[in-house]
């Protein structure tokens, strides 16, 4: 009798045991789950944080109307209108990144956002494959060709292979690069644009038929880009 009673009473302390261990687990197991997401927050904002720092110290002691401290002043603002117009959909460093490397070539960072919103159907997708055409696919965040990119990279001095189609980053400098060229090429917007989305061959087609290069794309893109520099202006 003391034997089964001995027994039962171990049965209770071990189930007591393995209860206390379950629970025991099940707690740290969620702590571990919260921290490490926690973690993937602040890793993510770190590294806003380095780029944006990366462009504050990079333009150190040139306190002028486009560098240093009063320069990032017109950048933030200018990145933030980006991020709140895509509804969070295009994050704060790619915004930071747009408008410092279209700065860089005197390109306006709201047309080349607008171009990168048509594009993607506003879904800003960086993993976005296009429909496919008698060129092929068109590939990423600026919606690139394997028949256009490589020439593109190589112009701007810049490495090429087609899965970087897929890095925003490369995705929106290539664009610019691009923008660049054919700006300086045409010297007014709406050939460059209707020459972004049509191709050089289709833009000339297009001005045959229609005596104009005011494509529906070029004219949209450069109405709405207007329409962030007087959301800014109007704060």
């Amino acid at each position: 009798m003391q034997q089964k009673k001995r027994s039962s009473q171990l049965i209770l302390i071990l189930s007591y045991i393995t209860l206390c261990t379950g629970l025991l687990f099940i707690f740290f197991f969620d702590k571990t789950t919260t921290l490490q997401q926690e973690n993937k927050k602040l890793e993510q904002r770190n590294e806003q944080l380095e780029l944006q720092n990366s462009y504050v110290l990079s333009d150190t002691g040139n306190f002028n109307s486009t560098s240093g401290y009063l320069g990032w002043q017109t950048i933030n603002k200018k990145a933030n209108q980006l991020v709140k117009e895509s509804g969070n959909r295009f994050s704060k460093s790619w915004a930071i990144y747009l408008v410092k490397e279209a700065q860089k070539y005197n390109i306006d960072p709201f047309l080349v956002f607008e171009l990168l919103k048509t594009e993607t159907g506003g879904t800003f997708n960086p993993e976005l494959v296009g429909p496919p055409t008698k060129f092929g696919h068109a590939y990423g965040l600026a919606q690139f060709m394997k028949n256009t990119a490589p020439w593109v990279a190589k112009m701007g001095n810049l490495p090429y292979n087609e899965q970087l189609l897929f890095d925003p980053y490369y995705s929106m400098q290539l664009s610019i690069v691009y923008l660049d060229f054919l700006h300086k090429k045409y010297e007014n917007w709406n050939e460059a644009l209707t020459a972004y989305h049509r191709g050089m061959g289709g833009l000339e087609t297009f001005k045959k038929e229609n005596g104009h290069a005011k494509s529906s794309y070029a004219v949209s893109i450069q109405q709405r880009a207007k329409t962030h520099h007087n959301a800014i202006a109007s704060r």
